[in-house]
Formats: C-alpha cells, structure tokens, sequence
C-alpha cells in the first residue's frame, strides 16, 4: 500500500476501511478519502488518457481544476475523483477520453 499519510496542506482522516471496485477488481479504501487517493494507495498511477495522443494521465491538481482524474463512477462518466469522496461498492473505471469509455 501506498498511502498518502502527510500533505503540508491538506489533512488525512481515516475512517472505516470499506471496499471499492476499480475496473472490476476489489480494492480496499477508507471513509473520508478520495477516490484518485484510494486508487493511488492501491498501485494505480494511471487516472486516464488523452483523447487525442493517448497519453497516460494521473493525479495532478488533486482540487478538481484540471481534468487529468476524471474517470466513470457508478455508469456516471467525467467524475473528478480528485475531490469524490469513495464509497462503499463503489464502481470506478477509466475513460478513453471526454466520456468515452474503454471496452
């Protein structure tokens, strides 16, 4: 795990690990986190790719500014997963690019 403990900003409170799903694998997490934060914990880097170029994309602003987190949550596409709370059974993949998603 990987888990980020220390922001010299932001602050971290862990609640209750719950289980979330990431392209169809069960991941662990904790209330009060982020999705791009739980993902990040749990080994995943890569939040997206470019529409054109394809290019790999991960946490960047981590306040929901930029679009480099946005992934599809529960059939909801361009989620920024850098400010969505996760929850329990949640359902989280990447996109392609603006809403398309990867088969």
């Amino acid at each position: 795990m990987e888990r980020i403990e220390e922001h010299p900003i932001l602050s971290f409170k862990r609640g209750r690990k719950i289980r979330f799903f990431f392209e169809g694998k069960e991941l662990v997490a904790y209330e009060g986190e982020t999705i791009a934060a739980a993902l990040h914990a749990n080994g995943i880097r890569v939040l997206r790719h470019t529409p054109k170029k394809v290019r790999a994309q991960g946490l960047f602003c981590a306040i929901g500014k930029c679009s480099s987190c946005l992934m599809e949550v529960n059939g909801l596409p361009n989620v920024r997963t850098c400010i969505t709370p996760v929850k329990e059974g949640m359902a989280v993949r990447r996109q392609k690019g603006r809403g398309e998603l990867f088969d």
